[in-house]
């Protein structure tokens, strides 16, 4: 199947957008300030080993997606000239994974010392949920379909 190439203005110029191109995340990078306490946390909360490390980073392998762990000090060269934030700036974002039972879950997160943010708790749109967070604030939300 040919790939479809279409013309989208942005900024009064002409860019080429490809469609049927994979959407996957590949991988997402998060800053920490002390890497081994966060690579600690996912070893043994997630229960995945490391998939590669090197002086300033720790990558984790979720399914497809690769999770990289990097030093907040090696964080500027990788979005300068953008600013990096601090962990009291709040939070923009979280991940959510997909599970059979929240509550089985949750149960395994307390057995690892995980505190809950919130939940598990029934959403309107059909979900059930709980959320906690990493060493450095990034938010996890597990999630389960209850249709």
């Amino acid at each position: 199947m040919a790939t479809i190439v279409r013309e989208v203005a942005i900024g009064g110029e002409h860019m080429s957008e490809w469609s049927g191109q994979s959407k996957q995340i590949a991988a997402v990078t998060l800053f920490v300030e002390d890497l081994d306490v966060a690579k600690s946390f996912y070893e043994e909360v997630f229960d995945l080993p490391v998939h590669y490390e090197d002086a300033n980073s720790a990558v984790f392998q979720f399914t497809h997606t690769l999770l990289n762990l990097l030093k907040v000090t090696q964080a500027s060269d990788l979005i300068g000239p953008a600013a990096v934030a601090g962990r009291d700036a709040g939070s923009r974002f979280q991940f959510t994974i997909a599970v059979d039972d929240v509550d089985a879950v949750c149960e395994q997160l307390k057995d690892r010392g995980v505190t809950l943010v919130n939940g598990p708790v029934d959403r309107w749109w059909g979900l059930r949920t709980a959320s906690f967070t990493d060493p450095d604030g990034h938010i996890w939300e597990i999630a389960q379909d209850l249709a």
